[in-house]
């Protein structure tokens, strides 16, 4: 005769347990995928980087040169605010354009270093500024980084001191430290600056607030352009 059959404890528990597996599965899959931003338009995202060093440094740089892409070129830009990415974070491939900043160490894990070289070599930029303390590790992480290139100082007729403001004589020097002439360094990869770096500038001084450093309008206008200009040749290149 045929009966109700009776569903062992341990098989239902684990059904049920299934169940919850899968949907916690689900649940993790949907808050990865919402985690990763889109942005429709231009981002700048800070590199946060380990050392001690103030990667945080020129808090209103960022904004303004923002600010500036939106008003002076036709670059759409997504936000005014700018993003803070640490090199590890599974989204740090969102974000083409970076930017580094800081008066003291920069340091790199060997992950992190290996990870930002392969992002700058897909198509990612780096703009790195010495705010004055950063040159010597700077220079030691991106020889971690790339281990077989150099830092080279580009020739004026570069096509990032002409593609929106022309800068014959290369990168504006908005503060004086040591007495010694900007320079504009960079790392190039079949042919594209991958990685622009001023020294002796002080560019990020030049783009914060005027009543920060109290810099002169001229010299705020000199570091405005150069910016502009790193940021259309990352776009065109």
């Amino acid at each position: 005769m045929g009966g109700v059959r009776v569903v062992s404890p341990i098989v239902l528990l684990l059904v049920v347990f299934g169940i919850f597996l899968t949907l916690t599965s689900k649940a993790s899959l949907a808050r990865t995928v919402i985690k990763k931003p889109v942005y429709d338009g231009f981002v700048i995202a800070r590199v946060k980087y380990g050392g001690g060093g103030d990667w945080y440094g020129n808090k209103t740089s960022l904004r303004n040169l923002l600010r500036a892409l939106k008003e002076r070129t036709n670059v759409k830009v997504a936000s005014e605010e700018e993003v803070t990415v640490s090199i590890m974070d599974e989204e740090f491939f969102n974000y083409p354009f970076l930017w580094i900043s800081g008066h003291g160490n920069v340091r790199f894990t060997k992950k992190e270093a290996e990870r930002l070289r392969k992002h700058l070599m897909t198509g990612g930029f780096l703009f790195a500024d010495d705010d004055y303390g950063m040159d010597k590790s700077f220079r030691e992480q991106m020889k971690l980084v790339f281990p077989d290139k150099e830092l080279v100082e580009l020739p004026l007729s570069s096509e990032i001191y002409h593609c929106f403001y022309d800068f014959p004589n290369g990168p504006p020097k908005i503060h004086e430290h040591d007495a010694l002439p900007p320079q504009g360094n960079a790392i190039v990869h079949e042919g594209r600056v991958v990685v622009f770096y001023t020294h002796e500038a002080d560019i990020g001084d030049g783009l914060e607030d005027p009543d920060i450093h109290g810099d002169p309008p001229e010299k705020r206008e000199e570091a405005m352009k150069m910016a502009v200009n790193v940021v259309v040749y990352s776009l065109t290149h």
